[in-house]
């Protein structure tokens, strides 16, 4: 019941074969193999997009720096927040238990 039925897998359909016709017509000479061409796609690099690339990342650097800095005061204000009203609150019991 909660076995998963997957479909019947596709057989491959082998392509016709052919028979290779006799000729009397002389087999070429080997001629040496073509260097590879690569297939990786180059980025040519201008000093103008170097600039503009350098210039994104640095802004990416400063927008990120800026975004972590913030998070920590954040951290520090709420820390020091939480650390007052402790404090606070200790002065107010103890003011409670000496009234006693």
């Amino acid at each position: 019941m909660l076995t998963p039925k997957y479909p019947p897998q596709d057989t491959p359909s082998t392509p016709p074969t052919t028979q290779a016709q006799a000729t009397a017509a002389p087999v070429p000479a080997p001629v040496a193999p073509a260097p590879p061409v690569s297939t990786r796609a180059t980025v040519q690099l201008t000093p103008g997009s170097a600039l503009a690339l350098a210039a994104g990342g640095g802004a990416v650097v400063l927008v990120v720096g800026a975004v972590l800095v913030s998070l920590l005061l954040a951290v520090a204000i709420t820390g020091v927040s939480v650390a007052v009203v402790a404090i606070v609150l200790r002065l107010l019991v103890n003011d409670l238990n000496k009234a006693r």
